[in-house]
């Protein structure tokens, strides 16, 4: 369905970049976003403690600055250094360079081209006597202009315009990933710290009741049953020890491979005395209960939203080849002239007029591409579907991981103290004779146990978080705003 413009306001915009519609007509359809798949509101019903959490309340600047909120110089460098560093990162913005010329390219298509030449030229002809020589000197210029009659520069326009805003939103998607992935493995290396601190403060109290039954053992007051068993629970401590910081060294490994800097440097961030086996703190934010208004700010979204514009636009491109194209051309190439060294002659040549291409039969090609144009189109729309769907189920998991994290964690944490507790009367008992190592060993066992499901609980907690963050968009500019 053509959208008819009057031809006289277009004319006076002939001349403009980005000219929006085509002197006659403007072919193929006119874009109007898709409302996004989802339903009214989230599905997960919130805690007392986390009201159901849009982020950044509908601002996208208002989470920028999320991780420096959590008030870690080690996790900011690590951050600002992997974005540096990250290919996936550095490729999206180059795509970004690649759109804006592709954009450039389209918005010229809407004024004249203007192009000089420069010639000299000696030639030699003999008609049966002798030679003469003939020596042109060319200056010229040529000019070319498509006037657009049917949109298809329009719609290119808008296809590159539409492509732009796509890789712009895919870099900052890069951008926020990187991000996530620093930050996760950052988590993973304090939770590890903190794995270890407590298995060492356990090894080291296995290895104290180990040289205290050696000591009654000695004495003939306890057996060497109850000597062996002591001696193996702590060297089963020690292997703990020994285990979790391997698991240390390979989490910092990975540290050093995502933000590129020396391993001492990242040794360095990560021996912070304020931050050593402590879990890092996100400031909590809350997302609307509205799911459109939240998935609107995620930049995968945003790019498939674009994606799906400019595959709208090439449906106009192919459908403006199968009508008359108009161009309009002209030259001037004054020549200067001699034949055997006379005086030179000025000869002057021009031409200026229409050319008006009608495409008559092509076998079905154009309007196949055509067909291409919307089937593409088509497809983009599956996936802009798809990839809402995803987003929906990010977010509801997100909410659901940090929901039960929230709710579990006080149960935990008064295990771990009764654990703790009873750990305590065993080892008193113990002491006074009136119980025996294996009691102790095993309340030992359950404390430790019960202590590191707490640990557990607050690093998914805080992951949770993190994972919320980037369900809801992350921390990204406008994509209006666009990287200059």
């Amino acid at each position: 369905m053509f959208n008819r413009k009057p031809a006289l306001l277009c004319l006076a915009a002939l001349t403009l970049p980005g000219c929006s519609a085509g002197l006659i007509s403007t072919v193929g359809p006119d874009y109007t976003a898709p409302p996004l798949p989802v339903s009214s509101k989230w599905q997960v019903t919130p805690s007392a403690d986390n009201a159901l959490p849009i982020a950044h309340g509908g601002q996208a600047s208002d989470l920028l600055h999320w991780w420096a909120e959590f008030n870690d110089a080690a996790l900011n460098r690590l951050l600002a250094t992997a974005e540096a560093e990250s290919a996936s990162v550095a490729n999206a913005y180059a795509r970004i360079g690649q759109a804006r010329s592709n954009l450039a390219s389209a918005d010229t298509a809407f004024v004249p081209t203007l192009d000089g030449n420069i010639g000299v030229k000696r030639s030699s002809y003999s008609f049966g006597g002798p030679a003469f020589i003939w020596n042109q000197y060319q200056a010229g210029v040529q000019s070319s202009w498509e006037i657009d009659l049917f949109g298809g520069l329009a719609r290119q326009g808008e296809a590159a315009r539409s492509q732009l805003e796509s890789r712009n939103a895919a870099w900052h998607d890069a951008r926020v990933a990187v991000a996530v992935e620093v930050g996760n493995a950052y988590l993973g290396y304090r939770y590890c710290e903190v794995q270890v601190q407590l298995a060492q403060a356990d090894a080291d109290s296995r290895r104290l009741a180990t040289q205290l039954t050696a000591i009654a053992a000695g004495s003939g007051l306890r057996s060497t049953t109850e000597l062996a068993l002591t001696q193996a629970t702590a060297a089963d401590g020690d292997r703990l020890v020994q285990q979790n910081q391997a698991q240390c060294e390979r989490s910092l490994k990975g540290l050093v491979a995502l933000s590129g800097l020396e391993e001492s440097e990242v040794r360095q961030l990560l021996a912070a005395a304020d931050k050593t086996a402590k879990l890092p703190v996100p400031p909590p934010f809350s997302i609307d209960a509205v799911p459109a208004q939240v998935l609107l700010q995620r930049p995968d979204i945003a790019a498939a939203e674009r994606d799906l514009a400019e595959a709208s636009a090439n449906i106009g491109v192919e459908q403006a080849k199968r009508y008359p194209k108009l161009s309009l051309s002209g030259n001037i190439t004054p020549t200067l002239q001699n034949v055997n060294g006379s005086a030179l002659m000025l000869a002057q040549t021009w031409s200026f007029g229409p050319t008006l291409s009608l495409p008559l039969f092509d076998y079905g090609k154009r309007a196949a591409s055509v067909d291409a144009a919307r089937a593409q189109y088509t497809a983009v729309a599956s996936t802009f579907k798809s990839k809402v769907r995803t987003a929906v189920k990010e977010v509801e998991e997100a909410l659901v991981r940090l929901q039960s994290a929230g709710q579990r964690l006080p149960l935990a944490q008064q295990a771990s103290q009764a654990y703790q507790t009873r750990l305590q009367a065993s080892q008193t008992l113990q002491q006074a004779g009136l119980g025996n190592l294996l009691e102790v060993a095993t309340a030992r066992r359950n404390q430790l146990t019960a202590e590191l499901a707490v640990k557990e609980l607050e690093q998914e907690k805080v992951s949770a978080w993190i994972a919320l963050y980037r369900a809801a968009g992350g921390s990204w500019e406008n994509q209006e705003q666009m990287h200059e």
